[in-house]
């Protein structure tokens, strides 16, 4: 049977006019807005910071694609919102994708790059690989990578600040497979992963890949230590503090936070005790909200221990608020001073704040696909999170960068995505320049100007020339 192929495509009519369409265009990419991501990597220097981690044993007579360009097509790919490496067997052939992978094609020789099953061998290759090995030569340096995220935080602070709020917490990464590392997790009623997360500000620092069947703290020391002291061999004096849910009220935590001069501020689970000790107060908010008919809350600040989990007594903040529903009691437990921070501002100011963390998570595994962990090992998901966090490093920067001072500056990354990101955009290849024609009925054109100035006017933090 012999099958033949539409050329032209007929829709409804148009005021009387035929409305035909063709697939017969010159190299058109969708994604022309990347060009924005390309520039602030470009001052930055993210990926390429980010490909001195590895160690490619390949034999550069026999490759074809940079270890670089590799990298480039995966993270660019998925901040452009192509979550699976099937989409880049269609990828390879898209023109705007060349350009940022940095491999501008010869005028007549096409624009192929890496299809799927090459970037599959970048996220499958052993720890023992070496030039020996058949076709798996890349090794990702678990190490490097993780101390990768802090030298970029780092690096784009020109001055240090004063003081560091660290951000910490775990979420579940739902498993649909038969992952190794795969467990139920009875609170969240799912297989899944549990990884650990550790922010500052909107900054990521750290992304860890961890089996669900262990406490949400596990590691977290470990992972603490890393991290302040690669901050303090930059910035010795800035003080920084810990902040996290009750998951992370852990003994050990608070102890390594008071033998190494960090302060913290951590949620704390209620109990008899403790309900107890703000029964009063809880009592007070309930006659404020029936003599108001509001909302009402009222802090107690006290010194508490647990019977036998705590080596020594801290301070404790609770928070008696009654509610339409009724009480609401919380309590957290801190290193910080009362002198410092009265109760109520060390609850409602700096505890609080927190949640802007959980914004961010949500934001990487809903938008930057941090949750696409499908491989069969673990570590080859560790390493699909951490291409996602990647993702997120250079979408965070531009819009800490680019965006500021615009509509966008507070936008999550998918309404970034839709409005900088999508231009439709010819490309021509000539012997001196790469022209790239953008849709003239884009609407968001001052914006991007815009953004493309502050680019422009950013200091450049890559060393290289690009």
């Amino acid at each position: 049977m012999t099958h033949c192929t539409q050329l032209t495509f007929d829709f409804h009519l148009l005021k009387g006019r035929r409305v035909t369409g063709r697939f017969d265009a010159p190299a058109i990419s969708s994604d022309g807005g990347g060009l924005l991501l390309r520039e602030i990597d470009k001052k930055l220097g993210l990926i390429e910071m980010f490909a001195a981690c590895f160690d490619d044993h390949r034999s550069p007579r026999f490759t074809t694609h940079s270890l670089k360009a590799l990298l480039s097509q995966r993270i660019f790919g998925i901040a452009l919102g192509y979550e699976d490496l099937n989409d880049h067997e269609q990828l390879r052939h898209d023109p705007l994708m060349a350009v940022l992978a940095g491999k501008p094609p010869e005028e007549d020789a096409g624009f192929d790059l890496a299809g799927k099953s090459t970037l599959n061998r970048l996220e499958l290759t052993q720890v023992r690989a070496s030039h020996k090995s058949r076709y798996k030569k890349i090794v990702a340096r678990h190490g490097d990578i993780e101390d990768f995220f802090v030298k970029v935080f780092l690096r784009v602070h020109h001055r240090p600040p004063k003081r560091i709020v660290l951000d910490i917490d775990a979420t579940d990464d739902p498993l649909h497979g038969h992952q190794s590392g795969r467990f139920f997790h009875g609170y969240y009623k799912s297989y899944c992963y549990l990884p650990l997360y550790i922010f500052a500000g909107s900054h990521l620092l750290c992304a860890k890949l961890r089996p669900s069947n262990i406490d949400a703290a596990a590691g977290t020391v470990k992972q603490l230590d890393r991290i302040v002291k690669q901050i303090r061999a930059q910035w010795p004096k800035v003080k920084i503090v810990i902040r996290g849910d009750s998951g992370f009220c852990r003994d050990r935590i608070m102890n390594w936070c008071e033998s190494n001069q960090v302060d913290y501020i951590l949620g704390l689970a209620k109990n008899h005790r403790l309900s107890n000790i703000l029964k009063r107060s809880l009592q007070q908010a309930e006659q404020q909200f029936y003599a108001t008919g509001k909302p009402a809350r009222c802090f107690k600040d006290f010194r508490y221990r647990t019977v036998d989990s705590w080596s020594r007594t801290r301070r404790v903040v609770g928070k008696a608020e009654f509610l339409p529903k009724g009480a609401n009691p919380r309590f957290v437990v801190t290193s910080l001073s009362s002198k410092e921070f009265a109760a109520e501002s060390l609850y409602e100011q700096e505890y609080c704040a927190r949640g802007e963390m959980e914004n961010r998570i949500k934001e990487q595994q809903l938008y930057l696909f941090a949750d696409r962990t499908s491989a069969s090992t673990m570590r080859a998901n560790q390493l699909r999170l951490w291409l996602s966090s990647v993702a997120y490093v250079l979408v965070n920067a531009l819009r800490e960068f680019g965006l500021k001072g615009t509509e966008l500056e507070k936008s999550q990354c998918h309404t970034i995505r839709l409005k900088l990101f999508k231009i439709g955009a010819t490309i021509r290849v000539t012997v001196r320049r790469v022209w790239i024609s953008l849709s003239a009925g884009y609407p968001f054109r001052a914006t991007f100007d815009r953004v493309l100035e502050n680019l422009k006017a950013m200091r450049s933090l890559n060393p290289s020339p690009g």
